[in-house]
């Protein structure tokens, strides 16, 4: 999707959401379960650090009372596992536990406990950018945050749009091919229509495994070394999320065995970027389009 088609798409899409805000109707989550919205909730546990991350840039961090055990983003508050005994959430006396759907499949004993208990729990993640402006207002609505969570919306299109017009600068002819690894020691990418490929996207960057084949209904995409050698001078750019998800470096990368023929490695094209910025829901999807844009576009080069 062209870049300016991406901001008039997402324009649009705001458009649509704002118009259709009802702050009373039901919340259906990405495990189907219906939470009656007839207050905010207050004592909110939040096992995402992109749940965490989205309700504070919304205003709505003081209605936090737990976090995620890596999550650090909130010094001083309790750091709980989904894999504790569930009377650990509940001695917090929690009215919400914001979870993702790897916890509703992974440990459904939690879920249960916690419903069962009058706690409500809401499973929500986004797999897509179709789903990104979706997942704002909800949490929006579950912290009665909604006119913030709309702002939010707003700047990212503004911050959006401020990057497609240095993008439109960059001649066709100029735009770079990349690979895009999600993780390296499974040889995988990211799923066509993903947050990482819309940074990468909308960074002006080509994605040359078009053809990958999504993991269920997650960002992550089945690839494998074959296919990536087959492409192997098409590849511009190596690009590689690095985090919890890739513990990578670029030197495993460049000394990974047959990667020598890649053209990127060849080039000395391989380039790192944190995976908070490329595959996590947040705002700071705009600093990973920024931060890839200037990876495959350094300045130096675009001015000669």
């Amino acid at each position: 999707m062209a870049v300016g088609r991406i901001v008039r798409y997402f324009m649009l899409v705001f458009v649509v959401i704002s118009a259709g805000s009802v702050v009373a109707a039901p919340l259906v989550d990405n495990d189907g379960r219906v939470t009656l919205l007839e207050k905010p909730f207050t004592r909110i546990i939040s096992l995402y650090g992109a749940h965490t991350r989205n309700l504070i840039d919304m205003g709505a961090g003081s209605q936090i009372i737990a976090v995620g055990r890596s999550d650090r983003q909130l010094p001083g508050l309790p750091r709980i596992s989904f894999r504790d005994d569930p009377e650990r959430l509940l001695a917090l006396k929690p009215d919400l536990v914001l979870i993702r759907p790897m916890i509703s499949r992974g440990y459904p004993q939690l879920v249960e406990r916690l419903t069962r208990s009058g706690v409500a729990v809401v499973s929500l993640q986004p797999s897509s950018m179709d789903e990104l402006f979706r997942y704002w207002e909800n949490l929006g609505k579950l912290s009665g945050h909604v006119a913030e969570a709309k702002q939010m919306i707003a700047a990212f299109g503004a911050g959006l749009a401020e990057i497609a017009l240095q993008v439109d600068h960059i001649p066709d002819q100029d735009r770079k091919q990349v690979y895009f690894e999600s993780m390296h020691k499974r040889m995988k990418t990211f799923a066509p229509g993903s947050m990482a490929i819309f940074v990468l996207e909308s960074a002006g960057g080509i994605n040359v495994a078009t053809d990958a084949l999504q993991v269920r209904k997650t960002n992550i995409a089945a690839y494998g070394k074959e296919k990536i050698l087959a492409r192997a001078e098409k590849i511009d750019v190596f690009l590689a999320q690095k985090g919890r998800m890739n513990p990578v470096s670029v030197d495993l990368i460049i000394r990974e065995p047959g990667f020598q023929v890649i053209k990127a490695i060849r080039n000395h094209q391989v380039f790192l970027v944190d995976e908070k910025l490329v595959s996590r829901p947040t705002l700071g999807l705009i600093k990973g389009i920024d931060t890839v844009f200037n990876l495959l576009y350094p300045l130096d080069k675009l001015q000669k």
